[in-house]
């Protein structure tokens, strides 16, 4: 009777359980590289959401901008007259200004200062998309001299956000008159949105004729890109046109090619990926080093270089396999423990893209390593090992 065949256990994870110790320390490194990678991704992916998630809440289909502001934080006013020129063109729905300075928000228990980012727009104006000041009350409320509405993701250092809590902001009594959810991001520790009319009383002698921030609002099933190539042709020089992804990747550019963060965070994946390529090649050139006569015993009974080959690689994705698993687990931990401490405002997520993409560095990085130490096993002369 004949039996079955088992499978064969691959040689590489024979030299792998050798010596475990050294398997466990090469699986550490693994993880600790895919842990870094992850954790500067997560950082990098939440530097873009938070600096670009706000105009999800503009209701706006083009945006206008002055061609000397870097970011919504940094923003240089244009005169309003651009937008009431925008508001002629065939296809334009509404068009309304954005306002947009620092103000210092005092903490009513600790009498502390701190700088927190104010919106502010005509309550009549459909500007932003939250239901919050959309409502008959939220505008009555927006309209009451020194009121404003704060953002629920402001850091706890602002003080407590009870409603009808009255503080200072530029050394004027504010009252919190309703709450709305946005997030301030890598700008801003906190934001607040006022009336127009308000803004003019804490920023004076600020006048209102020069905006900030221009939203256009198209009428249903219009050409943006042919508006907006209208806009660019009859406006001046001294506004940009940009439709609402064009200005969304304006932002996340300037965050991640412009400013110290994106570059620091790049950089961090590379060094990650550095590190993990230079502890998994030290640890396959040691076992290869400590098995050369085994390597040279094989190439002497007939086995090709091919098939030492195929083994070095073999265990290197077995050490990627094992490093990344917990490398994963270990960085879906540390997101939820950032997103705690942040109070939400650092949004690190784990998507589906990053899980294949850090695998497939994750894989690239120790095939690599494999490749750079498997020629000694390759190059072994039974005659000169054995000698």
């Amino acid at each position: 009777m004949k039996f079955p065949s088992l499978p064969r256990i691959p040689l590489a994870w024979y030299n792998l359980r050798h010596d475990r110790p050294r398997l466990l320390v090469a699986v550490a490194g693994v993880t600790f590289a895919v842990l870094l990678i992850f954790m500067n991704l997560g950082f990098l992916g939440a530097l873009v959401s938070t600096t670009t998630n706000f105009y999800d809440q503009f209701n706006g289909d083009i945006f206008l901008i002055s061609p000397q502001s870097l970011e919504i934080s940094s923003t240089k006013a244009f005169p309003r007259e651009r937008l009431y020129q925008a508001a002629g063109i065939e296809g334009v729905q509404q068009v309304m200004p954005l306002y947009a300075e620092y103000a210092l928000w005092k903490n009513p228990k600790t009498s502390l200062s701190r700088a927190m980012f104010v919106y502010a727009f005509n309550p009549s104006d459909p500007v932003f998309l939250m239901p919050e000041l959309n409502t008959a009350d939220g505008i009555r409320a927006l309209q009451q001299p020194n009121a404003a509405f704060i953002d629920r993701r402001s850091r706890p250092e602002f003080g407590p956000q009870t409603l009808g809590l009255e503080t200072e902001a530029d050394r004027r009594r504010i009252t919190i008159a309703g709450q709305y959810d946005l997030g301030g991001g890598f700008a801003a520790d906190g934001t607040l949105i006022m009336s127009d009319q308000n803004f003019r009383r804490y920023f004076d002698p600020r006048p209102l004729d020069q905006v900030n921030l221009g939203l256009i609002l198209l009428e249903p099933n219009a050409d943006a890109e042919r508006i907006k190539a209208t806009l660019q042709a009859e406006l001046p020089a001294d506004v940009e046109v940009y439709t609402k992804p064009e200005i969304i990747a304006k932002e996340s550019r300037f965050w991640i090619q412009t400013t110290s963060i994106g570059f620091i965070f790049g950089l961090g994946v590379v060094v990650s990926f550095v590190v993990g390529t230079v502890i998994v090649y030290q640890i396959l050139y040691t076992d290869i080093r400590d098995h050369l006569r085994e390597y040279a015993t094989l190439k002497a009974i007939g086995y090709g270089g091919s098939y030492l080959f195929k083994t070095v690689i073999q265990e290197a994705l077995l050490l990627a396999l094992m490093g990344y698993v917990p490398g994963l687990i270990l960085a879906l931990g540390l997101y939820q423990l950032a997103y705690n401490a942040t109070a939400g405002t650092l949004p690190m997520q784990m998507t589906v893209f990053r899980v294949i993409f850090v695998f497939s560095l994750t894989v690239l990085m120790c095939a690599l390593s494999g490749l750079i130490s498997v020629r000694k096993a390759v190059t072994a002369d039974p005659a000169e090992v054995f000698a």
